[in-house]
Formats: structure tokens, sequence, C-alpha cells
């Protein structure tokens, strides 16, 4: 397995190297001096009013002449991806990743660089690379596990986190024992489920997902998917998650765990400090919340997979792409986003959140996916497209959701039949 601890690597390189070197358009503008207004598009509806809103306040004290516009949308991916059919999507945006695919970043965005040059400065440089070319960089990191409340878990006698599935659910159990449920899924807003895709790697190592482009059955025994998306059939068929998913809602999630109700949510390291801020808000001790490794080990290990969370983009067809580039050199160097956040910096030179200190004191193994081979970085969607499975997303999570609480035909064995023949056919269709 390949494994890549987080620490400081001391690099001084310039992130703004990276972004100067490409010309722009709009007349307002020059690389040295830019000046004009820019629209930037975010999906942080709750932060947009104030952050960023001083976000700008210190970005115009390097850039005074630079009009930052903001647009925030609720339903950021179907809104982006209905815009993207036109030229009007903003000067810098987050990549919509439920229907861009790695081979259309140069018909949507501007270059940022080459690859090699900016993954010496930046984590996560080949997320947003296609042919070599960076077209978008990380606005942080996150390592995977479960927010949990620290108080529920512990009035259930669980003090240490599980070590294997079986351990999992009898952990959940204990704690649908003390009348709180243990799971929440946050099945109606669909997109928190679209996470769980980034435990893969978590179990059997670094290659599991280019593995996938190859394999027949991935929904099979000692595979990764199969463990993924069988402890969601698991935790939801044995009853320890909320009794009508449909019903969901992720702002409410959070302070449900706050205070208490729910016990746990798998979700990215990125969402520990909006827990604790929840916590905060309704009285409670942030350290009521934590951050546990997923129950899998490797060699008496646990890991967790790290990746990106979104990646910021200049539009191809922006008409001010000198003031845009600073603002996403400035967002990605100055800004403190990432460590607002309690998420993993993109910037190499930065240490592990104090998020993760749960992870520090279990000795947590990072596992950072392999780079996917150059002229194959969209192959993992474009099979998952061809197989009409939302591997990055909601949709078919919810279906196995649905029919492990009996609102909907099938079992376990038979969901993953379909999954495997679905993307088996798709495989050799893509050779």
């Amino acid at each position: 397995m390949k494994r890549h601890v987080i620490t400081a690597a001391g690099l001084t390189t310039v992130a703004a190297l990276a972004l100067a070197g490409c010309s722009g358009g709009g007349s307002a503008s020059t690389d040295d001096n830019p000046s004009g207004e820019i629209t930037v598009l975010t999906n942080r509806t709750d932060i947009v009013d104030t952050v960023f809103q001083d976000y700008v306040k210190e970005f115009q004290k390097t850039y005074p002449n630079v009009q930052v516009k903001f647009e925030a949308l609720t339903d950021y991916e179907g809104d982006v991806r209905i815009r993207l059919n036109s030229k009007d999507y903003g000067d810098v945006l987050l990549i919509p990743t439920s229907n861009v695919t790695r081979d259309q970043y140069p018909n949507f965005f501007e270059p940022l660089g080459d690859e090699q040059e900016v993954s010496q400065t930046y984590r996560f440089a080949n997320d947003g690379a296609y042919d070599g070319t960076v077209y978008g960089l990380s606005t942080f990191g996150s390592a995977m596990g479960y927010v949990f409340n620290r108080d529920v878990w512990t009035a259930a006698g669980i003090t240490t986190p599980p070590k294997t599935e079986t351990e999992y659910l009898d952990a959940l159990k204990a704690i649908k024992d003390t009348g709180v449920t243990p799971y929440y899924t946050n099945y109606k807003d669909g997109w928190p489920l679209s996470s769980l895709a980034g435990n893969i790697g978590g179990v059997t190592g670094a290659g599991a997902l280019n593995a996938m482009t190859t394999e027949n059955a991935p929904w099979s025994k000692s595979n990764d998917i199969y463990d993924v998306d069988g402890l969601l059939y698991d935790t939801v068929a044995a009853g320890l998650s909320e009794p009508d998913p449909t019903t969901t809602n992720w702002e409410e999630s959070k302070n449900l765990l706050a205070t208490g109700k729910i016990g746990s949510m798998i979700l990215g390291s990125w969402s520990v400090s909006q827990m604790q801020d929840a916590a905060e808000a309704a009285g409670k001790s942030r350290d009521s919340i934590g951050f546990w490794p997923m129950p899998w080990q490797t060699d008496g290990k646990f890991t967790s997979v790290t990746a990106t969370d979104k990646l910021l983009a200049v539009s191809k067809f922006s008409n001010n792409k000198p003031a845009a580039k600073a603002w996403v050199d400035w967002f990605e160097t100055k800004s403190g986003f990432a460590e607002s956040q309690g998420a993993i910096s993109p910037l190499k030179a930065d240490d592990a959140p104090a998020t993760l200190s749960d992870f520090t004191d279990l000795g947590v193994q990072y596992v950072e996916l392999d780079p996917r081979p150059e002229g194959q970085e969209s192959l993992i969607t474009d099979v998952a497209n061809k197989a009409e499975i939302t591997l990055f997303g909601e949709k078919y999570r919810q279906e196995l959701i649905d029919t492990a609480r009996g609102a909907r035909d099938g079992d376990k064995d038979s969901i993953f039949a379909d999954l495997n023949a679905r993307w088996g056919q798709a495989v050799a269709a893509t050779k």
C-alpha cells in the first residue's frame, strides 16, 4: 500500500508562478496590475455574506482595483451544469463533479500551469489536471472518516474507534439502545452520500480507484467499493439510521449531531469544524465533536484516504482573466480558507489541521490515491457514465438505502449483481 503522511514539506515556491503565465482577456486588466470586476460562483451560501466579504477586504489590500462579486448557489452542481451550456458561468468557479470529465477541462477552464511544476507547491494537483496541464486547484483536502458526537458514543460505552465492520455495527447498535439515532444518511440532500466514494482506497490501498477501470465486478468481496457501499447498506438494513431518510436536512443535521440526537455521519474531515461550530452555538463544548477513521485496518493500522474537495478554476470565457487569476492565487495562498474549515491545506508547506488530532493520536496512516494515468484521466468517469452508475454522486446510493429499508424491491446481493453487470459491460465497451 502506498501511503503518504501529511507533513510540512518546507517548500517556498510561490503559487503565483503557476498562475501568472497564461494570457488573459479583458482590456480592463493586465497580469501585473489587474483591475475591473469579476464574478465568483460559490456553493458556500452559509458564509458568502460574512467570511467571504472579509476575504474581499483583505484581497483588495493587494488588488485595490479589482471588485469581486459572488453568486452563491444552493443547488450548485445543478445550476452550474446548466450554465456550462453557455459561456456565462462567472469568472471563477468550482468545477462541478457530476457532469464535467477530465478531458472536458480544456473546453471550459483556463490553464493554470504545468502539472509537474504546480505539484511542487500544491497537494492534489493531479486531481485538477488533464494531459499534463492543471485547470483546477484544490480549495482544501480532507481525510475520510466519520464525524461523531463523543458524548453520545461514550454514553454507549464506546471510547475507542471500532476496528472492524462488525465492531462498528455493534457500536451503532449500542448507541441505538441509548435512544439516540446512531447514523444519519443525509439522503434527501443527496450530496453527502457522494462523499462515501472518497473511502475508495481505504481498504486495499492507493491503486484501488484506478483498478476499478479494469475490474469487471468491483462490487465483490475484498474490493473497496463492496465494503464502502456494503457498510452503508448494512447500517440502514439494521435500522441504525434515521427512520425516514426522505426528510433529512443537511443544515439541521449539524444541530442534531451537536445536541446528541444523532451519533455520527460518514464525511470528510472538512465537516468537523462545521459540527464544532454547531456545538458551540448550541451551548456545547467543541470538544464534544470528534472524528474517527473508518473501521478498516491494514497491518494493524487504521487508514484514511486523503483527497481534494472542490477545485477552483478560471472560466475559459472570462473577460477578465488577470483579475480572476489574481483572486485564485490569493484565495489559495493567503485567505486561510482551508485552515478556517479545519481541513488539509492545498499547500504542501502547511501542516495537518488540529481537527485531525484524533487521527494523530491513533497513528492513522494516510493514503493518497495514485494519480490517474496520463491520457486516462477521465476513464473512471467514462466507465461510470457508460454504466449509468453515479459512482461520485448519490442516485444509486439513494436506491441502495431505499432497498435496505424495504422501500424498494431487492437485497444487497441483487443490487451488487446489477451494479457489477453494468460496470463489467462498461469496462468492456471502453477498452
